[in-house]
C-alpha cells in the first residue's frame, strides 16, 4: 500500500509547483494539516481490517491484506456501500471499536494531522447490539489516549445513514443530545449514505433538534446527485459545511452562494474518482471551485478504501491546480479555518503551518 502511495503521490505532483516532485512530497508530508472529511469505519487500514476480519471469521471480507486492495475496487456509488458496511460489521465489540478509533488517530498522526473531525455512525454500532454507552466510551478512551500520545485532537460528527432511513435518524439525534449518552468530543451533525431516492428535506426536523443542541450542519451533498442536493442541505438542513458537493460546478447561483457565504466544501478528489461520481481526476470540479472564489478544503474520506492518504489529496490537489509550497499551506490553512476548533485551536495549527512552511522555504 505504501509503494501504491508513493508512486500516486510522485505522480501527481509532477507538474505543480517550483520544485521537484519528492520535494514537493516531502514538504506535504512534513506540513501540518486538519483533516474535515473522513469516516471512521471507512479510516481503517487493510491491517486492522484483516485483524478484525480475523476475529470474526463469519464475515466476508478477507483476512490478508494484500486480498483487500482487490476487495476494495469499487464498480460504482453502490457497490462502495455495500463493501463499506460489510467493515462495519466488523465493528462488533467495544474493544472492536477502541481499537479501530485508537488506530485510525495513529494513521493521522503520522501524516501530520493535528486536528480531524472524524465522521462516526454509532446508528451502526448501537443496532448490531454494542451497548451506546459503552460506544461512547471506547471512543472516548481512544480520543483521549490520542491526543496525548500523538498530540492529534479528534472530534466527532455523528452522521444519519440514510440508506436506513427515519429510524436511524431519529435514533442518531437521540444519541447525539441526550446529554446522557452524548459523547465530550462530538461537534457537528451529518447525513451520509447514498443520495439518490433520499431526499435532504426528510431530515430537517432532526437537524434543527442537533443544531438547537450546539452541534454544527456538515450533511453530504451534491456528491452522486445534482446541485438542487446541496440546496436542499442549505435550506432545509443548515448546512455550515458541505460534504464533496461534487456537482455545484453545474450551478453558478450555488457557487457564488458559497463564496459569498464563506460555506466550505469538504473536497476528496480521489473518492470521487473510485465511487464514478467524477469518470477522471482531470475533470474534477475543484479548479472551477477556486475559480468561483469557494472556500476549498481537501480530505481523504474512506483512505484505505479507496487507496489514499491526506499526504496523498494534497498531491493530488497540488497537480489539479497547479500549486507550489505556499499554495498548498494555503490550502491546509482553507481547513483550519473551515473547523470548529475554538480559536485558540485555530490559531495554534495555523501557526505551525506557517512556521513549518517559512523554514521550509528558507532553507
Amino acid at each position: 500500500m505504501t509503494d501504491r502511495l508513493d508512486a500516486a503521490a510522485a505522480a501527481a505532483t509532477g507538474s505543480a509547483g517550483s520544485t521537484g516532485p519528492r520535494d514537493l512530497h516531502s514538504f506535504i508530508a512534513g506540513l501540518p494539516k486538519a483533516e474535515l472529511h473522513v469516516h471512521h469505519v471507512g479510516s481503517a487500514s487493510p491491517r486492522i481490517v484483516s485483524e478484525l476480519a480475523a476475529r470474526h471469521p463469519d464475515s466476508k471480507v478477507p483476512t490478508d491484506p494484500e486480498a483487500l486492495v482487490d476487495y476494495f475496487t469499487f464498480t460504482d456509488f453502490a457497490h462502495f456501500i455495500d463493501v463499506y458496511l460489510s467493515v462495519v460489521d466488523l465493528i462488533r465489540t467495544p474493544e472492536d471499536v477502541r481499537l479501530l478509533t485508537y488506530e485510525v488517530a495513529r494513521d493521522l498522526a503520522r501524516q501530520q494531522v493535528r486536528y480531524a473531525e472524524l465522521t462516526i455512525t454509532p446508528f451502526s454500532s448501537t443496532r448490531r447490539g454494542i451497548d451506546e454507552l459503552a460506544f461512547m466510551d471506547a471512543i472516548e478512551d481512544a480520543r483521549k489516549a490520542a491526543e496525548a500520545e500523538f498530540g492529534t485532537v479528534l472530534r466527532w460528527c455523528f452522521d444519519i445513514p440514510g440508506e436506513a432511513g427515519l429510524e436511524a435518524a431519529e435514533e442518531t439525534t437521540r444519541l447525539a443530545t441526550d446529554d446522557r449518552v452524548r459523547p465530550e468530543g462530538l461537534v457537528s451533525f451529518g447525513l451520509g449514505g447514498p443520495e439518490v431516492g433520499v431526499p435532504r428535506p426528510q431530515f430537517k426536523p432532526y437537524f434543527d433538534r442537533a443544531i438547537a443542541a450546539g452541534l454544527r450542519s456538515v450533511p453530504h451533498a451534491g456528491e452522486t446527485t445534482g446541485p438542487q442536493t446541496v440546496w436542499d442541505a442549505l435550506t432545509h438542513l443548515r448546512a455550515e459545511r458541505i460534504g464533496h458537493g461534487t456537482s455545484s460546478a453545474q450551478d453558478e447561483k450555488l457557487l457564488a452562494h458559497l463564496a459569498e457565504h464563506r460555506i466550505a466544501l469538504e473536497v476528496c478528489p480521489t473518492s470521487n474518482i473510485a465511487t464514478r461520481a467524477v469518470r477522471t481526476l482531470d475533470e474534477h470540479p475543484i479548479k472551477e471551485f477556486v475559480k468561483a472564489g469557494v472556500l476549498v478544503t481537501i480530505n481523504s474520506d474512506d483512505p484505505p478504501m479507496f487507496g489514499t492518504d491526506l499526504n496523498t489529496e494534497y498531491a493530488v490537489a497540488a497537480r489539479l491546480l497547479d500549486l507550489d509550497e505556499r499554495g498548498l499551506a494555503d490550502l491546509a490553512g482553507n481547513a483550519v479555518d473551515a473547523s470548529f476548533l475554538d480559536a485558540a485551536g485555530k490559531r495554534g495549527v495555523q501557526d505551525e503551518i506557517d512556521t513549518y512552511t517559512t523554514a521550509w522555504l528558507d532553507a
